[in-house]
């Protein structure tokens, strides 16, 4: 791939055309097509291990594909998800190195214009040059176009400050923020959304939509796929095995991508039920072939002959009909099935008094739940939002005030970070916390549920041991054990942490209509939108001479 040194702007064209890449024998990426312009704004989506990154690395010319071809026209920028641990530069320093080519600029517009005021021969064509190129470069701007975005991400704005002595954080705000200045083509940004907070989100967000090249961004951001991205690549599995591009942006891709997976699923269904047609006739066949050679009384020999033929060759023919009728569908993903959550009508199942936690939830808080209750805890971090919902569980105990809870509620807290013994086998785990339930008196025996039932682990994952399963996995099985309590009022910290784009839009179509009392305390900007019209506990990080109550959020704000 040609590499270009300088912006081609309206020109610029970014496509790679049924590109294969492999790591062994395993396929990463497999016919991927794609065509970046200016002005287009691409999102990259799919499970951990389906080849975001890599095609990103493709697109920069920083990968070969083992098959396809990739064209660039014009320059782009990459931002990784990793830092490097080791950093000797400072802040000036990577900034001098993304702005170099408008650093040149000026030198050369510098030279030329001293050429032209000394009247040497070709000075006017030599300046006429560099000034085009330092307008092309926007070369003056380019300082200020610096300092605005670290001002915007949140990033440190001391040029002479070590990015060693930095945090993750810090260091992936300040090399986003050289990367939006610097002016490329292409914007190529892995993960963006990470460590940034709300008001860096939103300074993204609108830099990313006034950006006049081409974007492409691999995010499990929900907000941000539906706030920036206009077409969407699916690398998850289809029913093909290719890539699907969906347009009409995240709501195009959500609604393409739940059609597509019917299909799949109808047309593996009807396969099946086919082949299984076919096997009852070939083994109804069989079966008269074998009463063919017991004919009535008085048959002949030559009947009794000519009636076996005719059988056989029946079985023969089914046979052939089997062996050519084979399930050419692959086995649809898994799709997640809510178990139905009980109620306790006319119950209040938990009632929160003047709670406080010393050090953790200063202001004291004040609720009651009911089946079918929703409820969004929200504040900043240190606010106490974790601290309340293991109170509310029964695993804190308040420093002051009450929790009441219901005789034999089952209250169930899905914790924010893994509580899971990595040695053991994630069906072993949820089978041994299922038969604690039963023999604990907890959950009658008729109530329980499989975990291949809920469609959040397969046969193979689920034998595993948790130290080998992914984040992802782990977070699957953690939130499998918490609706195998079949919880009256289920709690939730983050549950979208970890967890793919599919399953989160199915989990929270099912939230909404669950019987079951639900807390959510989240940052997902996504899920907060979907649950705006829930009633909204604010917690404060201060302490403050009122108790937190429950209030519900104006219609139509986001509760960002």
């Amino acid at each position: 791939m040609i590499i270009w040194t300088h912006p081609a702007r309206a020109r610029a064209q970014l496509t790679c055309s049924d590109v294969v890449v492999r790591r062994g024998e395993r396929t990463v990426l497999d016919g991927v097509d794609i065509t970046v312009s200016p002005g287009s704004r691409w999102g990259i989506v799919g499970e951990n291990g389906r080849g975001k990154s890599t095609l990103l690395h493709v697109l920069a010319g920083l990968l070969t594909p083992d098959e396809g071809e990739v064209r660039c026209v014009g320059t782009s920028a990459l931002a990784r998800q990793e830092l490097p641990d080791h950093d000797d530069r400072t802040v000036g320093n990577l900034v001098d190195e993304h702005l170099a080519a408008a650093r040149a600029a000026m030198e050369r517009l510098d030279e030329a214009t001293v050429a032209l005021a000394e009247e040497r021969p070709g000075a006017e064509q030599r300046y006429s040059d560099a000034l085009d190129l330092a307008q092309l470069l926007e070369a003056w701007d380019a300082d200020r176009r610096v300092d605005v975005a670290l001002e915007g991400l949140g990033a440190v704005t001391d040029r002479d400050r070590l990015l060693a002595t930095l945090s993750v954080g810090q260091r992936y705000r300040v090399r986003l923020a050289v990367l939006l200045a610097a002016g490329d083509d292409f914007l190529l940004l892995d993960e963006p959304t990470n460590h940034l907070d709300h008001a860096a989100l939103e300074f993204l967000t609108a830099r990313l939509r006034a950006h006049a090249g081409g974007v492409v961004v691999v995010s499990h951001d929900r907000a941000l796929l539906a706030d920036v991205a206009d077409t969407i690549l699916d690398l998850d599995p289809t029913h093909d095995g290719r890539p699907r591009v969906y347009g009409g942006g995240y709501a195009g891709y959500r609604e393409g991508r739940r059609a597509e997976r019917e299909r799949w699923e109808q047309e593996y269904e009807q396969q099946r039920a086919e082949r299984t047609r076919l096997a009852q006739d070939l083994s109804a066949a069989q079966n008269r072939l074998v009463t063919g050679w017991r004919p009535d009384k008085g048959t002949g020999k030559h009947q009794r002959a000519t009636r076996a033929g005719s059988v056989a060759r029946a079985v023969h023919r089914r046979q052939d009909e089997l062996e050519r009728h084979r399930v050419t569908a692959p086995t649809p993903p898994q799709r997640f099935a809510m178990p139905e959550l009980p109620v306790r009508q006319g119950v209040t199942l938990i009632r929160a008094e003047n709670v406080t936690v010393a050090g953790r939830l200063p202001r004291p808080v004040e609720l009651s739940l009911d089946s079918g209750d929703r409820l969004v805890i929200t504040g900043a971090n240190g606010a106490g939002k974790s601290t309340l919902l293991a109170v509310l569980a029964g695993s804190l105990t308040p420093t002051t005030g009450a929790v009441h809870r219901a005789r034999r509620a089952r209250v169930r807290l899905l914790h924010q970070e893994s509580r899971l013994p990595r040695h053991r086998r994630a069906r072993e785990v949820y089978e041994t916390h299922v038969a604690e339930l039963v023999t604990a008196g907890l959950l009658p025996r008729d109530e329980t549920t499989g975990l291949a039932g809920l469609g959040l682990l397969t046969s193979h994952e689920a034998g595993k041991r948790i130290g080998d399963l992914s984040m992802g996995q782990q977070r699957r099985l953690e939130l499998a054990c918490a609706l195998a309590t079949r919880p009256h009022a289920l709690l939730l910290d983050e549950p979208t942490n970890h967890l793919s784009i599919t399953l989160v839009d199915e989990l929270t179509e099912a939230l909404h209509t669950t019987p079951a009392a639900v807390v959510v305390a989240t940052h997902d900007r996504q899920l907060r939108r979907d649950v705006a019209d829930w009633p909204h506990l604010p917690l404060s990080p201060s302490p403050q001479p009122s108790a937190s109550s429950v209030r519900r959020e104006p219609s139509g704000t986001t509760g960002e």
